[in-house]
């Protein structure tokens, strides 16, 4: 009898139990993340924008860290709109925008949300969400509009993970260039990734050091030396919205860029891949492009401050792939 009874109670709790790991493996709240554009309809109120959002920078910004608007002074024939990893902020990328001005594109390098502030101690960071990224990603669009006629977004990092929001849903971006996408984390098996997320996301935020040796001292002094848990299970909550998005709809953009690195120890590089792929079979314009291993870049390829920065290599790559895509008007679906 005893046996029966614990039988029935198997068969009950089972069909609980397996609903219930179903439950955590799907990415929680993906929808709803949609672009509302608001295009600037021309070069002089793209300026009164740029100058809006500076007024309201905090206070307690690092002066290092301010928005960066290199401008030829009108609007010309390519705006380029480059988004900084987390952490970090606008200097990461100041001297590959003073490159990419060099050649006649408008340059605009705006910080994240909650990103800057000279207290690089601070739990502001730990507010970021995936809401305030794609609001960034359409006003960040929205104010290139007046600046260029053809509008190239080029993200790494999370702000990869931005740049892929928006190639899948503005229409008027010319192209998404992606570098290293926070898609997913290295220390984290994929097929875990959602769990992780949504169990963070869950339970209450905390702050880890990105190096338990140095902490506080790690990093450079424009960044952050801790990150949120509950501001990357954001980030990759955004990416499960690009992902979901693009099995059903082709991306909107124009053309995309994948840049991935195969040294990379921070980022999956598995997820970006099927990323790509869904993209691929919807017959998307993209060509992928990956540094080799034995180049050992980190993970940060753009800051030429980093300890391990090799621009030298990285920067030439990235300006001759960016110009070829952007001049190009051929089919781009390249390995």
């Amino acid at each position: 009898m005893v046996r029966k009874s614990l039988k029935r109670f198997v068969w009950l709790i089972l069909p609980a139990g397996f609903a219930g790991i179903f439950f955590l493996c799907v990415p929680w709240h993906t929808e709803g993340l949609s672009s509302h554009p608001h295009p600037a309809r021309s070069y002089e109120e793209s300026v009164q924008r740029i100058e809006a959002f500076m007024s309201r920078e905090p206070a307690a910004m690092n002066p290092a860290c301010h928005l960066l608007f290199m401008t030829h002074g009108r609007k010309v024939n390519s705006v380029i709109v480059l988004v900084h990893g987390y952490t970090s902020c606008p200097r990461q990328f100041r001297e590959l925008g003073q490159a990419l001005y060099a050649l006649g594109s408008n340059v605009l390098i705006a910080p994240l949300p909650h990103h800057g502030l000279a207290d690089r101690m601070t739990e502001e960071q730990g507010r970021l969400s995936a809401e305030e990224l794609v609001a960034y990603a359409d006003e960040m669009i929205d104010t290139a509009q007046g600046m260029g006629e053809q509008v190239t977004m080029v993200g790494l990092s999370a702000g990869g993970v931005t740049t892929a929001w928006a190639a899948q849903h503005r229409r008027d971006l010319n192209l998404g260039v992606i570098i290293s996408p926070a898609f997913g984390f290295k220390v984290i098996p994929t097929f875990l990734t959602a769990v992780t997320m949504n169990v963070v996301l869950f339970l209450p935020d905390s702050f880890r050091w990105w190096d338990p040796l140095l902490q506080d001292k790690a990093g450079l002094p424009y960044t952050y030396p801790r990150y949120s848990k509950h501001a990357l299970a954001q980030i990759l909550r955004l990416g499960f919205a690009v992902r979901e998005n693009a099995r059903q709809t082709s991306p909107a953009s124009h053309k995309i860029l994948v840049v991935t690195n195969d040294n990379d120890n921070d980022v999956n590089n598995d997820m970006t891949a099927t990323i790509v792929n869904t993209w691929l079979r919807h017959d998307a314009r993209l060509r992928s492009y990956r540094f080799s291993a034995d180049l050992k870049l980190g993970h940060d390829l753009i800051d030429p401050a980093r300890p391990d920065a090799r621009t030298d290599i990285v920067y030439p790559r990235l300006i001759e792939l960016i110009t070829q895509q952007m001049l190009s008007d051929k089919d781009a679906n390249t390995p």
